[in-house]
């Protein structure tokens, strides 16, 4: 079975997470797979509306760690930013359903979502620093101006977690659910602007996103460059051969 799922019913499109087995880490083959349909239903007029969704229990994990050092985003138009750059200039809605731990990526996408429903189990972290990174997706331009500069800083410099509840004080969630309640959610409400006239949808998406279009592009710019540059740096090296020997990184010499 595919690790993405793709249906479509009623104008609306759901894309699916669906390797549970690995946490519903990202390999550059799902990358691939998501910015294709994407762009498949950017250009598709029977389709309105996006949602993406995971398991009740997980969201994702973020990258898978073996699959990105054997094939590491080496070049702009590389899976994961093909996917980056689908997502932040989608024409039309989308909608996510987020239940479970949404790790790095798993939460910088949330930051180009129009609704995102969360499970009361949800758990957002973006722990770049961490292993010797820095942020992508544009998260270091959109963190900061919707959480403000302290909060950021939490997430992004400690790299701490934060809960459903704290997501929707801060406005990255809409609105917090049981687990078993967000998928459903998200699906009544893309039906919704699924009946609502295309057109408009599209026209006051681009008015409300086009003040910071063109921040968002510079900042994924910016933040690839350094994200490629550091990705071969002592401090990316020590973090990954950490994770994989199963240790705590030592970063006292980097």
């Amino acid at each position: 079975m595919s690790d993405i799922l793709n249906h479509t019913e009623d104008g609306v499109t759901t894309l699916t997470i669906n390797r549970p087995d690995k946490k519903n880490s990202f390999t550059a083959a799902m990358y691939a797979t998501l910015a294709d349909a994407l762009a498949a239903a950017a250009d598709d007029d029977a389709v309105r509306v996006v949602v993406i969704q995971g398991h009740e229990t997980i969201f994702s994990a973020g990258n898978d760690i073996g699959d990105f050092l054997h094939a590491p985003p080496a070049t702009p138009d590389a899976p994961v930013f093909r996917f980056l750059h689908g997502i932040s200039g989608f024409p039309k809605p989308v909608v996510a359903a987020v239940c479970g731990p949404a790790v790095g990526i798993g939460t910088t996408l949330l930051f180009h979502c129009d609704l995102v429903y969360a499970g009361d189990n949800a758990a957002f972290s973006m722990p770049f620093v961490n292993l010797g990174l820095c942020p992508e997706a544009g998260s270091s331009l959109l963190v900061p101006r919707m959480m403000g500069y302290h909060r950021a800083a939490e997430a992004l410099l400690l790299g701490d977690p934060f809960m459903a509840e704290a997501a929707l004080e801060v406005g990255l969630v809409n609105r917090v659910v049981p687990p078993q309640e967000a998928g459903n959610l998200a699906q009544a409400q893309a039906r919704k602007l699924a009946a609502k006239p295309l057109s408009a949808l599209i026209e006051t998406k681009r008015l409300m996103k086009q003040g910071q279009a063109a921040e968002v592009r510079q900042q994924m710019a910016d933040e690839a460059t350094s994200f490629g540059r550091m990705l071969r740096e002592p401090a990316a090296r020590e973090a990954f051969t950490a994770f994989m020997e199963r240790r705590k990184p030592d970063f006292s010499k980097v």
